[in-house]
């Protein structure tokens, strides 16, 4: 489990993890995943650590994602089971932010999508500044909302996490404030302030709260109301026909990007959405594991890395052509169980 590219150290108290892979915007690797959900466990337990704060070193992200290439090169060479223990150990370790029982601080500064909204959002503290661009981006690679996307999209107010898990819209820091995925937002300028404090104190909320600077209205503000009546039907194609309705420029823009976007994906997306909202956070990274073997099996996945990553055409040829192609039946193929699908969640396993 040893890497160079996260590092850890306790000072103060303090257990701090620096994600130090700037170069691939410190895309999560398997070691990576490994390394740090084994330091969670170990400080879980550990007396002379009563808090835990996760930052990047300087760059443009805290984390972009996991990484998605490594990933479709295995699947090319020796099928999706073997890329099955990348994805089991990131959604345990998911699991484990999410129950951490000491205060757990992620400094969201920069870039943060997919895998990086997974080591930061299910934190108690998420710290987003002006430099954040938060998204999940991955039905525009074959892809779905997973590391907990399942869990925490749902729970979005109103239909903001349906309109950002379909679309992979993009979020700055003081919309992510303003609509609760930060639940501080502090001036870039004033993080490594903000650390020594952290460190040094004995109080993480109130060194956060004495940090946070006021945020206005954000961007995203602007558009919950129409968001909120666009994303509210029960099933795909009422979405779509509110959308082709409805003759606003937002909406016309939205339909524009979904259209970009693997049909299959997204429809994988809205029910994958749907069911969060009524199973607790295990059974949504158990639905994500058994939705993930499916979609590594799926021909959109590669194509979509293919496309956006290693020719960066940005042309990819979706198996489905048009989202109206998109069918209950073809969604539902995804969502089927397999022989070993109920995946463990524990504090002992790495």
């Amino acid at each position: 489990m040893t890497t160079d590219d996260i590092e850890f150290e306790v000072r103060g108290g303090t257990g701090i993890v620096t994600l130090n892979r700037q170069k691939a915007l410190n895309a999560l690797t398997h070691p990576m995943v490994r390394a740090l959900s084994a330091r969670l466990a170990a400080w879980k337990d550990d007396e002379g650590v009563r808090a835990v704060l996760v930052r990047a070193a300087p760059g443009r992200a805290f984390c972009a994602g996991g990484d998605i290439r490594a990933v479709a090169e295995r699947v090319a060479v020796d099928g999706p089971d073997a890329v099955l223990p990348f994805f089991g150990d990131e959604y345990r370790m998911n699991w484990r932010i999410r129950h951490f029982p000491k205060p757990f601080v992620a400094l969201m500064d920069g870039i943060t999508m997919g895998g990086g909204v997974g080591i930061s959002v299910h934190g108690r503290f998420r710290v987003v500044t002006d430099n954040t661009m938060f998204a999940m981006p991955e039905t525009g690679i074959g892809m779905f909302p997973d590391v907990g996307g399942t869990a925490f999209l749902p729970r979005l107010p109103g239909e903001l996490g349906t309109y950002m898990a379909l679309t992979g819209a993009r979020l700055d820091g003081r919309d992510c404030r303003s609509v609760g995925i930060g639940t501080r937002f502090v001036d870039a300028a004033r993080l490594g302030e903000l650390q020594e404090a952290i460190v040094e104190g004995e109080d993480v909320e109130a060194v956060l709260a004495e940090f946070e600077e006021p945020v206005e209205r954000s961007a995203i503000d602007g558009h919950r109301v129409e968001i909120d009546r666009l994303f509210a039907g029960e099933h795909l194609r009422d979405v779509i026909a509110a959308l082709r309705g409805s003759k606003t420029a937002f909406a016309q823009e939205t339909l524009a990007v979904l259209e970009s976007k693997s049909p299959i994906s997204v429809g994988i997306a809205f029910h994958q959405v749907r069911l969060g909202r009524e199973l607790d956070f295990a059974e949504c990274m158990r639905l994500e594991y058994r939705l993930v073997r499916h979609v590594m099996a799926h021909g959109d996945f590669h194509e979509g890395v293919r496309a956006l990553i290693i020719d960066k055409d940005k042309a990819p040829r979706w198996q489905l052509a048009h989202l109206d192609e998109v069918s209950d039946e073809a969604v539902e193929t995804f969502f089927r169980p397999w022989d070993g699908d109920r995946l463990p969640f524990d504090w002992r396993s790495v």
